[in-house]
Order: C-alpha cells, then structure tokens, then sequence
C-alpha cells in the first residue's frame, strides 16, 4: 500500500527559499530512485515532501525546469568532491587520477542520477552548461600533468582530456547499463586509460 509523508506546515515568511532546497533535495532522491526524468512528476515531488502541487509550480515552472535544477545541485556537488579528492594528493598524476576515481565512486552511489544527466532526452532538449566546469578542471589537471613532465607535451592537453573523459563516461555508462557484466576493478581501467591516453607512469 502506497504511504504518504505527513502534511508539511507552512514555511514562515521569508523562508521560500529553504522550501526551494527541500524540494530540489527531494527531486535528487526520486531521480536518484528513478534513473529517468520522464518518469518524474511534480505530484510526486509534492507528495514526498507532504506539500501541495501548487507549491513546487510557485519555484519551478515545469518538470524541465526542476530537473535542471536538480542536476546543476548534483553536479555542484560531485564537482567539489572531486576537487576535495584532488587536495588530498600531493604530486598531478596523483591528483588526475583522484578525480578520476571519485567520477567512478559517485556512479556507483548515484546511478540514476548519472543516468538522467547524462543519458535522458533533457540533453537533447535543454542546455547543461554547467557540466563544463568539470571538464574544464579535468582539462587543467591534465595539463598540469603536462607542465610537470610527468605527460607527454605536444598534444592539445584539452584534446587529451576529451579522449580521458570520454573513456571514463563510456567505462562507467557500460556498469550503470549492464551491472551483471564481469567488469574489471574500475581503479585498473582508470590506471589503463590515464597510460594509454594521458600518457602518464603510474607506481
């Protein structure tokens, strides 16, 4: 039998803002569960907050509109893990290879979110310029690789970071989409495609 969340109260004046996180929180769970944006509703987000319907359409215009919103809130904050995971490691090829692994850490915990920013018709259909801003560390941490001699230096660093990246989002999108395929330690593909196409030693 299907359960509903007690009745929220009403946010106090000036509090609208804490509701908009409440429910961008709450649209990161259902994604998360769902794997699919199409299969969101509002009505859900609604329910599972105890809210009425006509609260979430007050912060967001459509089901697009939350999406979107939703995915820039995960993506913000998959990119300060990575960047939190590159601090802990002292010399660049170290710090590359963090911020690969901790992509590959977060598809595990969070597959239907990487599918829904990565792999839904939203993609198609709307502007995700914020995904740049990972690729753009990923890029400067390569290049880094590259101003240390510990890379190869006469490929377009951003061109390198495009094949690593391309790599990585093909290696993870396979486990996501076929889970029960015998699939290698992640950490020995990741140490694979950093040799082959970044071009770096590793211990």
């Amino acid at each position: 039998m299907e359960t509903t969340s007690a009745p929220r109260g009403r946010n106090p004046r000036g509090q609208g803002a804490r509701l908009r996180e409440d429910i961008v929180a709450a649209t990161l769970r259902l994604l998360d569960e769902l794997g699919d944006d199409q299969a969101l509703s509002l009505r859900a987000v609604a329910r599972e907050l105890g809210i009425a319907a006509t609260s979430v359409y007050i912060h967001f215009a459509d089901r697009d509109a939350l999406v979107l919103a939703t995915l820039e809130r995960a993506h913000h904050d998959l990119t300060r893990a990575v960047d939190e995971a590159e601090e802990e490691q002292a010399d660049p090829v170290g710090r590359l290879r963090a911020r690969v692994l901790l992509l590959g850490l977060w598809v595990q915990r969070h597959p239907g979110l990487y599918k829904v920013m990565h792999e839904s018709t939203l993609n198609q259909r709307a502007s995700m310029e914020f995904k740049q801003v990972l690729a753009d560390r990923t890029t400067a941490a390569v290049r880094r690789c590259m101003d240390a001699g510990l890379a190869p230096s006469d490929d377009d660093p951003a061109l390198v970071s495009l094949d690593l990246r391309t790599a990585v989002h093909g290696a993870v999108s396979m486990r996501v989409n076929q889970p029960d395929a015998h699939w290698p330690p992640f950490e020995e593909q990741v140490d694979r495609f950093l040799r082959k196409l970044v071009g770096v030693r590793l211990d």
